[in-house]
Protein backbone atom coordinates (compact mmCIF):
# COMPACT_ATOMS: atom_id res chain seq x y z
CA UNK A 1 0.00 0.00 0.00
CA UNK A 2 1.55 3.37 -1.16
CA UNK A 3 1.98 5.92 2.44
CA UNK A 4 0.72 9.14 1.12
CA UNK A 5 1.46 12.56 1.60
CA UNK A 6 -0.18 15.73 0.97
CA UNK A 7 1.10 18.90 -0.17
CA UNK A 8 -0.25 22.46 -0.44
CA UNK A 9 0.98 25.09 -2.51
CA UNK A 10 1.82 28.79 -1.51
CA UNK A 11 1.80 32.34 -3.67
CA UNK A 12 2.25 32.20 -6.96
CA UNK A 13 0.39 28.88 -8.08
CA UNK A 14 -2.99 31.37 -8.78
CA UNK A 15 -4.33 32.04 -11.88
CA UNK A 16 -7.76 33.50 -13.24
CA UNK A 17 -10.20 30.52 -13.23
CA UNK A 18 -8.37 28.37 -10.76
CA UNK A 19 -10.85 25.09 -9.41
CA UNK A 20 -14.05 26.65 -11.27
CA UNK A 21 -14.64 23.38 -12.65
CA UNK A 22 -14.63 21.62 -8.73
CA UNK A 23 -16.99 24.80 -7.93
CA UNK A 24 -19.60 23.93 -10.85
CA UNK A 25 -19.42 20.01 -10.78
CA UNK A 26 -19.16 19.57 -6.77
CA UNK A 27 -21.33 21.12 -3.91
CA UNK A 28 -18.76 19.79 -1.21
CA UNK A 29 -16.29 22.66 -3.52
CA UNK A 30 -19.08 25.21 -3.33
CA UNK A 31 -19.62 24.77 0.19
CA UNK A 32 -15.70 25.60 0.82
CA UNK A 33 -16.05 28.59 -1.71
CA UNK A 34 -19.39 29.86 -0.14
CA UNK A 35 -17.62 29.53 3.72
CA UNK A 36 -14.12 31.28 2.90
CA UNK A 37 -16.59 34.36 0.70
CA UNK A 38 -18.77 34.63 4.05
CA UNK A 39 -15.47 34.63 6.97
CA UNK A 40 -13.88 37.66 4.42
CA UNK A 41 -16.97 39.60 3.69
CA UNK A 42 -16.49 39.74 0.44
CA UNK A 43 -16.18 36.89 -2.69
CA UNK A 44 -13.23 35.72 -3.17
CA UNK A 45 -14.56 32.50 -5.28
CA UNK A 46 -15.28 36.00 -7.90
CA UNK A 47 -11.95 36.87 -7.94
CA UNK A 48 -10.36 32.98 -8.25
CA UNK A 49 -12.78 32.50 -10.93
CA UNK A 50 -13.22 35.55 -12.58
CA UNK A 51 -10.03 38.12 -11.71
CA UNK A 52 -9.13 40.51 -12.65
CA UNK A 53 -5.09 39.12 -12.23
CA UNK A 54 -3.94 42.89 -10.99
CA UNK A 55 -6.06 42.21 -8.05
CA UNK A 56 -5.84 38.44 -7.53
CA UNK A 57 -1.74 39.09 -7.42
CA UNK A 58 -2.17 41.38 -4.49
CA UNK A 59 -0.42 39.16 -1.35
CA UNK A 60 -3.75 39.83 0.71
CA UNK A 61 -5.89 38.47 -1.54
CA UNK A 62 -3.83 36.21 -3.60
CA UNK A 63 -2.93 34.11 0.21
CA UNK A 64 -7.10 33.28 0.89
CA UNK A 65 -7.84 32.80 -2.67
CA UNK A 66 -5.29 30.04 -3.20
CA UNK A 67 -6.18 28.59 0.58
CA UNK A 68 -9.74 28.55 -0.60
CA UNK A 69 -9.07 26.44 -3.90
CA UNK A 70 -6.51 24.12 -2.05
CA UNK A 71 -9.37 23.65 0.66
CA UNK A 72 -11.70 22.96 -2.05
CA UNK A 73 -9.87 20.09 -4.00
CA UNK A 74 -9.29 18.90 -1.10
CA UNK A 75 -13.07 18.02 -0.07
CA UNK A 76 -13.57 17.16 -3.64
CA UNK A 77 -10.74 14.18 -3.22
CA UNK A 78 -12.09 13.49 0.39
CA UNK A 79 -15.43 13.13 -1.04
CA UNK A 80 -13.47 10.66 -3.76
CA UNK A 81 -12.22 8.64 -1.36
CA UNK A 82 -8.22 9.41 -0.83
CA UNK A 83 -6.89 10.58 2.77
CA UNK A 84 -3.27 11.50 3.65
CA UNK A 85 -1.06 10.07 6.55
CA UNK A 86 1.04 13.70 6.94
CA UNK A 87 0.56 16.55 5.10
CA UNK A 88 2.74 19.62 4.71
CA UNK A 89 2.32 23.37 2.94
CA UNK A 90 4.74 25.62 1.15
CA UNK A 91 4.81 28.67 3.27
CA UNK A 92 1.22 29.77 2.83
CA UNK A 93 -0.16 26.09 2.29
CA UNK A 94 1.19 25.54 5.82
CA UNK A 95 -2.06 26.80 6.57
CA UNK A 96 -4.17 24.86 4.32
CA UNK A 97 -2.34 21.61 5.60
CA UNK A 98 -3.39 22.75 9.34
CA UNK A 99 -7.44 23.15 7.75
CA UNK A 100 -6.96 19.51 6.53
CA UNK A 101 -5.19 18.17 9.69
CA UNK A 102 -8.25 20.07 11.72
CA UNK A 103 -5.86 22.20 13.40
CA UNK A 104 -7.63 25.21 12.53
CA UNK A 105 -11.19 26.38 10.68
CA UNK A 106 -11.63 27.13 7.21
CA UNK A 107 -12.80 30.11 8.12
CA UNK A 108 -9.86 31.19 10.48
CA UNK A 109 -7.72 30.35 8.33
CA UNK A 110 -8.36 32.48 5.48
CA UNK A 111 -9.08 35.73 7.64
CA UNK A 112 -5.34 35.07 9.33
CA UNK A 113 -4.11 34.40 5.57
CA UNK A 114 -5.47 37.73 3.89
CA UNK A 115 -4.25 39.60 7.37
CA UNK A 116 -0.67 37.62 6.70
CA UNK A 117 -0.46 39.05 3.56
CA UNK A 118 -1.41 42.57 4.16
CA UNK A 119 0.75 42.23 7.37
CA UNK A 120 3.76 40.85 5.00
CA UNK A 121 2.86 43.83 2.26
CA UNK A 122 3.54 46.74 4.94
CA UNK A 123 6.54 45.03 6.75
CA UNK A 124 8.22 46.67 3.74
CA UNK A 125 7.40 49.55 1.69
CA UNK A 126 7.03 48.87 -1.92
CA UNK A 127 10.50 48.78 -4.30
CA UNK A 128 12.37 48.53 -1.11
CA UNK A 129 12.30 44.57 -1.06
CA UNK A 130 13.12 41.90 -2.93
CA UNK A 131 13.61 38.24 -4.28
CA UNK A 132 15.46 35.88 -6.64
CA UNK A 133 16.00 32.14 -7.54
CA UNK A 134 19.02 30.76 -7.56
CA UNK A 135 20.21 27.69 -9.56
CA UNK A 136 22.77 25.84 -9.88
CA UNK A 137 24.64 26.83 -6.88
CA UNK A 138 25.86 25.01 -3.57
CA UNK A 139 23.21 25.68 -0.43
CA UNK A 140 26.38 26.47 2.32
CA UNK A 141 27.89 29.00 -0.81
CA UNK A 142 24.40 31.19 -1.27
CA UNK A 143 23.68 31.03 2.50
CA UNK A 144 28.05 32.41 2.87
CA UNK A 145 27.30 35.19 -0.08
CA UNK A 146 24.75 36.62 1.46
CA UNK A 147 26.15 36.85 4.84
CA UNK A 148 28.63 38.95 3.35
CA UNK A 149 26.60 41.17 1.59
CA UNK A 150 24.34 41.25 4.26
CA UNK A 151 27.44 42.40 6.54
CA UNK A 152 28.87 44.77 3.82
CA UNK A 153 26.33 46.67 3.03
CA UNK A 154 24.56 46.65 6.64
CA UNK A 155 20.83 45.66 4.87
CA UNK A 156 19.48 42.34 4.99
CA UNK A 157 19.76 39.62 2.43
CA UNK A 158 19.32 35.97 2.92
CA UNK A 159 18.56 32.51 1.72
CA UNK A 160 14.74 31.94 2.17
CA UNK A 161 13.35 29.13 0.63
CA UNK A 162 14.99 25.75 0.35
CA UNK A 163 13.23 24.30 -2.52
CA UNK A 164 14.93 21.51 -4.08
CA UNK A 165 18.57 20.22 -5.31
CA UNK A 166 19.28 23.45 -7.46
CA UNK A 167 17.18 25.85 -6.85
CA UNK A 168 17.05 28.66 -3.43
CA UNK A 169 15.60 31.73 -3.68
CA UNK A 170 16.75 35.14 -1.63
CA UNK A 171 15.15 37.94 -0.19
CA UNK A 172 16.05 41.02 1.72
CA UNK A 173 16.68 45.01 0.79
CA UNK A 174 16.27 45.51 -2.82
CA UNK A 175 19.99 46.73 -3.46
CA UNK A 176 21.47 44.06 -1.23
CA UNK A 177 19.49 41.35 -3.06
CA UNK A 178 20.96 42.68 -6.41
CA UNK A 179 24.38 42.87 -5.02
CA UNK A 180 24.21 39.46 -4.46
CA UNK A 181 22.82 38.14 -7.49
CA UNK A 182 25.67 39.71 -8.88
CA UNK A 183 28.47 37.86 -6.21
CA UNK A 184 26.01 34.77 -6.74
CA UNK A 185 26.60 34.79 -10.61
CA UNK A 186 30.36 34.85 -10.18
CA UNK A 187 30.42 32.23 -7.56
CA UNK A 188 29.12 30.05 -10.51
CA UNK A 189 25.11 29.67 -10.04
CA UNK A 190 23.77 28.53 -13.45
CA UNK A 191 21.01 31.60 -13.32
CA UNK A 192 20.13 34.20 -10.74
CA UNK A 193 16.86 35.98 -11.84
CA UNK A 194 14.72 38.43 -9.53
CA UNK A 195 10.84 37.02 -8.67
CA UNK A 196 7.60 39.40 -9.38
CA UNK A 197 6.63 39.52 -6.07
CA UNK A 198 5.76 42.55 -4.14
CA UNK A 199 7.98 41.96 -0.66
CA UNK A 200 10.59 40.15 0.62
CA UNK A 201 8.99 37.20 2.35
CA UNK A 202 10.39 34.64 5.53
CA UNK A 203 13.24 36.89 5.53
CA UNK A 204 14.23 39.42 8.68
CA UNK A 205 12.64 42.09 6.92
CA UNK A 206 9.34 40.48 7.89
CA UNK A 207 9.77 39.97 11.61
CA UNK A 208 6.99 43.18 11.78
CA UNK A 209 4.66 40.86 10.48
CA UNK A 210 5.30 38.33 12.26
CA UNK A 211 4.40 40.37 15.80
CA UNK A 212 1.71 41.45 14.04
CA UNK A 213 0.34 37.91 13.07
CA UNK A 214 0.97 36.37 16.47
CA UNK A 215 -1.84 38.78 17.75
CA UNK A 216 -4.11 37.55 15.17
CA UNK A 217 -3.03 33.82 15.45
CA UNK A 218 -3.81 34.28 19.74
CA UNK A 219 -7.07 35.19 18.65
CA UNK A 220 -7.74 31.92 17.16
CA UNK A 221 -8.87 28.54 17.82
CA UNK A 222 -6.13 25.61 17.64
CA UNK A 223 -6.49 22.18 17.88
CA UNK A 224 -4.01 19.31 17.84
CA UNK A 225 -3.70 17.66 14.58
CA UNK A 226 -5.10 14.55 13.47
CA UNK A 227 -2.20 13.61 11.38
CA UNK A 228 0.92 15.31 11.58
CA UNK A 229 1.79 18.21 9.25
CA UNK A 230 5.70 18.87 8.46
CA UNK A 231 6.46 22.40 10.21
CA UNK A 232 8.39 24.83 7.45
CA UNK A 233 10.61 26.27 9.84
CA UNK A 234 11.90 22.56 11.80
CA UNK A 235 11.04 20.11 8.58
CA UNK A 236 9.95 18.02 11.47
CA UNK A 237 6.19 16.83 11.89
CA UNK A 238 4.04 18.58 14.89
CA UNK A 239 1.24 17.41 16.63
CA UNK A 240 0.40 19.83 18.94
CA UNK A 241 -1.52 23.28 19.12
CA UNK A 242 0.26 25.37 20.98
CA UNK A 243 3.65 24.15 19.06
CA UNK A 244 1.86 24.63 16.18
CA UNK A 245 0.77 28.54 16.57
CA UNK A 246 4.43 29.44 17.33
CA UNK A 247 5.60 27.72 14.61
CA UNK A 248 3.39 29.99 12.06
CA UNK A 249 4.24 32.61 13.50
CA UNK A 250 8.03 31.96 13.29
CA UNK A 251 7.26 31.17 9.61
CA UNK A 252 6.69 34.31 8.14
CA UNK A 253 9.87 35.45 8.99
CA UNK A 254 12.26 32.28 8.86
CA UNK A 255 13.25 30.63 5.95
CA UNK A 256 10.91 27.45 4.25
CA UNK A 257 12.88 24.21 4.60
CA UNK A 258 11.07 22.60 1.71
CA UNK A 259 13.58 19.70 0.20
CA UNK A 260 14.11 18.90 4.06
CA UNK A 261 10.62 18.58 5.13
CA UNK A 262 10.42 16.59 1.52
CA UNK A 263 13.07 14.38 2.66
CA UNK A 264 12.22 13.92 5.85
CA UNK A 265 8.21 12.33 5.27
CA UNK A 266 10.44 10.00 2.75
CA UNK A 267 12.66 8.96 5.37
CA UNK A 268 9.87 8.20 7.28
CA UNK A 269 8.38 6.15 4.63
CA UNK A 270 5.83 8.29 2.50
CA UNK A 271 6.08 7.29 -1.12
CA UNK A 272 3.13 9.27 -2.76
CA UNK A 273 2.75 13.28 -2.68
CA UNK A 274 -0.15 14.46 -3.89
CA UNK A 275 -0.26 18.58 -4.70
CA UNK A 276 -3.56 19.68 -3.58
CA UNK A 277 -4.30 23.09 -4.95
CA UNK A 278 -3.81 25.35 -7.94
CA UNK A 279 -0.51 24.88 -10.08
CA UNK A 280 2.30 21.97 -10.20
CA UNK A 281 5.14 23.63 -8.34
CA UNK A 282 5.36 21.18 -5.67
CA UNK A 283 4.84 18.27 -8.00
CA UNK A 284 8.29 19.67 -9.94
CA UNK A 285 10.31 19.80 -6.27
CA UNK A 286 9.16 16.56 -5.45
CA UNK A 287 10.53 14.70 -8.58
CA UNK A 288 13.75 16.65 -8.51
CA UNK A 289 14.33 16.03 -4.79
CA UNK A 290 14.09 12.37 -5.67
CA UNK A 291 12.77 11.07 -8.90
CA UNK A 292 11.79 7.35 -7.66
CA UNK A 293 8.96 8.98 -5.45
CA UNK A 294 5.36 9.26 -7.23
CA UNK A 295 3.83 13.08 -7.39
CA UNK A 296 0.73 13.54 -8.29
CA UNK A 297 -1.63 16.80 -8.47
CA UNK A 298 -5.33 17.47 -8.16
CA UNK A 299 -6.29 20.84 -9.81
CA UNK A 300 -8.74 20.29 -12.00
CA UNK A 301 -11.08 17.80 -13.60
CA UNK A 302 -9.09 16.31 -15.71
CA UNK A 303 -5.98 15.88 -13.05
CA UNK A 304 -8.70 14.34 -10.59
CA UNK A 305 -9.38 12.00 -12.85
CA UNK A 306 -5.89 11.13 -13.50
CA UNK A 307 -5.08 10.76 -9.96
CA UNK A 308 -7.89 8.64 -9.48
CA UNK A 309 -6.90 6.37 -11.23
CA UNK A 310 -3.47 6.29 -10.71
CA UNK A 311 -5.07 5.41 -7.04
CA UNK A 312 -7.05 2.29 -8.23
CA UNK A 313 -4.39 0.78 -10.01
CA UNK A 314 -2.12 0.57 -7.09
CA UNK A 315 -4.73 -0.27 -4.89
Amino acid sequence: MAKIAFVFPGQGSQKVGMCKDFYDRYECAKKVFDEADEALGHSISKMCFEGPEEALRLTANTQPAILTCSIAALAVMREQGLECEIAAGHSLGEYSALVAAGVISLQDAVRAVNKRGQFMQEAVPVGEGAMAAVMGLDPDVITEICRKVEEERGEAVQAVNFNCPGQIVIAGATKAVDTAVEALKSAGAKRAVPLPVSAPFHSTLMKPAAERLKEVLDGIEFHDAKFPVVANVTAEPVTKADEIRELLVRQAASPVKWEMSVRNMIGAGFDTFVEVGPGKVLTGFARKIDRGMNALNVEDLASLEKTLAYFKEVR
